[in-house]
């Protein structure tokens, strides 16, 4: 059985780079490319391949985001995240995401054709107990607030970076993504959080999140000497 990919980076020689491996193998077609997450969550669901290969961080968004959206309109497509960055939350939000792996760009090209084939064949890569502690540890840290168990793990990071005063420049510096894709995802913290004005959610983070950070530590077990 040919397994169809569709490939998500916003540098051209690094999706010519893939195509050209990929086209090598007998079993594996491109079916589709973008350097776009925009066009990449328009376009995957209509073409339907197994397995979409996707940038992490992208100019007009991410390619968490992107998993995230596409498998709730088609659970059946497997979302494999690309990354320059080891980044503990962003495997968060990849497992989150339902993401069924999470690969380094410094992997070497063989392992990156056996793991299209592994996952589309159906096998998740990210270890399931790494998963069952990254959703455990997600649900005990989203706090009492209701608000705040509306937000994925990136949306948190912006409300956290919001009450540190940061502009969206400044924010989009600190996570690697275009103003513009933070100013989509301050409307997005606000529209959750019931709020219209930025200064609001920084009050609210600055309140609710240093309030969860002290019933934590206060539940957190004690180490003896």
């Amino acid at each position: 059985m040919t397994v169809k990919v569709f490939l998500l980076d916003d540098h051209e020689i690094v999706r010519r780079g893939i195509r050209e491996l990929l086209e090598m193998e007998s079993d594996i077609e491109v079916v589709g490319e973008s350097g776009s997450a925009q066009e990449a969550t328009r376009r995957i669901p209509a073409l339907r391949p197994q397995v979409a290969l996707l940038d992490a961080r992208l100019p007009d968004g991410s390619g968490l985001d992107v998993c995230r959206d596409v498998r709730s309109v088609d659970p059946s497509i497997q979302g494999l995240i690309l990354t320059s960055f080891n980044d503990e939350d962003a495997l968060a939000t990849a497992i989150l995401a339902g993401a069924a792996g999470y690969l380094l760009k410094d992997i070497k090209g063989q392992d990156l054709v056996q793991a299209i084939r592994r996952v589309a064949a159906g096998e998740k890569l990210i270890d399931p107990a790494v998963a069952q502690r990254v959703k455990r540890s997600w649900e005990e840290d989203r706090g009492a607030d209701p608000r705040l168990r509306t937000l994925t793990p990136q949306e948190r990071r912006i409300l956290e970076h919001v009450a540190e005063g940061l502009t969206n420049r400044q924010i989009g510096e600190a996570m690697f993504l275009a103003e513009k894709t933070v100013k989509t995802y301050i409307t997005a913290v606000l529209a959750k959080l019931g709020m219209e004005r930025r200064t609001q959610a920084a009050v609210f983070a600055a309140t609710h999140l240093g309030a969860e950070e002290e019933g934590q530590a206060h539940r957190a077990p004690r180490r003896h000497p």
